[in-house]
């Protein structure tokens, strides 16, 4: 007896062995024991899947003569069965769009033939696979017998680009969309056809195996069947890895885990041995970018694991790492990565490309986010910690991003607490709160804060406070002289000083003149201004550019 490769001998013959298709398969028993059949089913979805198999049983059900009434199996021991299994039935008729794509091969092989009753079974069937690649005049040929065909016909087709079936015959058929099978469901399906073939092989080679076959289980057997070729009765993860040029899920763990807790060297090791094991770069950008798409939206699904695409020795690890990342950077990787498919393409350097973009995706985790500065920002304004004795810290690995030099000094900083309230020089109390005075008045004279950005206060008398204007911008004076604004200037500094002021408003290098000789405003300050690279040498400055990748545009003294 020949040989029949593992596709063929474990096709599933009835209705409760698709894999993966619950959702179909409910449908097509519903309209077999209610008598609801179409006149023609098109079965879309990616190669491997079940779409000429699901029209097989189908057809099968359709012609059983031995099914009972209220039954939707066939089966699969009547003459009808047994010739539709065996492709030799006279009433159902399959063919190969691809191979027939002529208005002639249609005419004759259809149209002419839907006339004559079937041979012996209740319908004649005709299944077409490939359907997309009919020609126009094809399609056009077989509207009219397609929409009012002879009570005895029924049409069934299958394609994987149903982008190219024209809407008029998708109008009229009943259309079922298959999903790619699951990862676990191709697991569990590969080890019962393991057991029953007496072959010895562990979960992670069966992982390996449905990771490489993306959701088609047709491809997942054939990958099989030939493993056993290769390896005998026992086959091992290094075995399918070997074979298929994959990256074994211990080391796609690794190198994710790498990547969410920020360590760059480690992970630039292990691409330099992934590459020096001849493995494709591509091909692990991909399996990355679907691997964080699993914790990504198992993150967002409330952990909500078994909804997933996720193997169960996977499930666990998975949990884990979910912890290591919060979902906004998560969300950020898996960006990333969606723009590495998109360099891959065209890229000549792979390798450099791939170190890259994962640089990015550590970084990512590692770095304080803009986010976490305003959290922190507003809870130094609040003065509280969360009841904690210190501010938070703002991510992981955010000392290891600072400089060496500045290590030491990092936590001294961020242990600061909130400023007191200044006392004793009013004028330095008001020029150190000037941005909160700004906030302040501007709550009342929305026009006041943009012009008060380019002041600076000169003096303060008990009951006279002297705001300059850079000449610059002279045209702001009339702006803050307006009474209304004045009246929201008086609001503001009688909210920090608890009593009232008169405001003066002079323009920087023109009323300067008259002010007394020790007004701090008329003392020239004759000393060197420092530079605009010296102000970021500054250790505050820096570490403040650093935070937000920033630079000195322009210095103002």
């Amino acid at each position: 007896m020949s040989y029949e490769v593992l596709a063929r001998k474990y096709r599933p013959q009835q209705f409760g062995d698709v894999v993966g298709q619950q959702h179909i398969v409910q449908t097509l028993r519903n309209a077999v024991t209610s008598g609801r059949i179409a006149n023609a089913y098109l079965f879309v979805g990616p190669r491997g899947t079940g779409k000429t198999t699901l029209a097989r049983i189908m057809a099968k059900s359709l012609n059983c003569a031995n099914r009972k009434k209220g039954e939707s199996d066939p089966c699969d021991k009547c003459s009808s069965c047994s010739e539709i299994r065996d492709s030799r039935s006279l009433d159902v008729l399959e063919f190969d769009a691809a191979s027939n794509t002529q208005v002639d091969k249609v005419r004759e092989l259809i149209i002419d033939s839907v006339k004559y009753k079937p041979a012996r079974d209740p319908y004649k069937i005709y299944i077409v696979d490939e359907v997309h690649m009919l020609s126009n005049s094809s399609f056009n040929a077989l509207l009219k017998t397609l929409e009012e065909p002879p009570p005895h016909v029924r049409f069934m087709f299958a394609t994987t680009e149903v982008n190219k079936v024209p809407i008029t015959i998708l109008s009229r058929c009943q259309r079922f969309d298959l999903r790619r099978v699951a990862t676990r469901d191709i697991v569990g399906q590969l080890g019962k056809i393991a057991k029953t073939e007496s072959v010895k092989i562990g979960d992670d080679a069966l992982i390996a195996i449905a990771r490489g076959a993306e959701g088609g289980l047709r491809d997942a057997e054939s990958a099989l069947d030939q493993l056993i070729s290769f390896c005998g009765k026992e086959i091992s993860e290094d075995d399918v890895l070997a074979v298929f040029g994959l990256v074994s899920r211990k080391a796609l763990e690794d190198l994710a885990d790498a990547v969410l807790r920020g360590e760059i060297p480690p992970m630039l090791n292990q691409i330099a041995a992934i590459e020096s094991a001849g493995k494709d770069l591509s091909r692990l950008a991909l399996e990355l970018l679907d691997y964080f798409r699993n914790l990504l939206v198992t993150a967002h699904a409330g952990g909500a694991m078994n909804d997933q695409d996720i193997a169960d020795a996977q499930i666990e690890t998975m949990k884990r790492q979910i912890g290591l990342a919060d979902p906004a950077k998560l969300l950020r990787i898996v960006e990333i990565l969606i723009e590495l498919q998109g360099t891959l393409k065209f890229a000549l350097a792979r390798r450099t490309a791939v170190e890259v973009a994962l640089i990015r995706a550590a970084r990512t985790v590692t770095v304080a986010s803009i986010d976490d500065v305003i959290k922190m920002v507003r809870q130094l304004q609040t003065g509280g910690y969360g009841g904690t004795a210190s501010p938070p810290v703002l991510a992981p690995a955010a000392v290891r991003e600072m400089p060496p030099q500045n290590l030491q000094r990092a936590p001294a900083i961020a242990a600061q607490p909130k400023s007191p309230a200044p006392t004793g020089n009013e004028l330095e109390t008001l020029t150190t709160k000037w941005h909160e005075f700004i906030e302040r008045a501007g709550e009342t004279a929305q026009l006041a804060k943009p012009a008060l950005r380019d002041a600076k206060p000169l003096s303060i008398s008990a009951d006279h406070v002297v705001i300059g204007v850079d000449p610059e911008f002279a045209k702001h004076r009339e702006i803050l002289a307006n009474p209304r604004t004045i009246s929201g200037l008086q609001a503001a500094l009688k909210a920090m000083f608890h009593r009232a002021f008169n405001i003066e408003i002079v323009v920087l290098g023109s009323s300067e003149k008259s002010l007394p000789a020790d007004h701090p405003a008329a003392q020239k300050n004759d000393g060197p201004k420092k530079s605009r690279q010296e102000w970021a040498n500054q250790p505050e400055v820096k570490r403040a550019l650093e935070a937000f990748n920033g630079g000195v545009v322009d210095v103002r003294e």
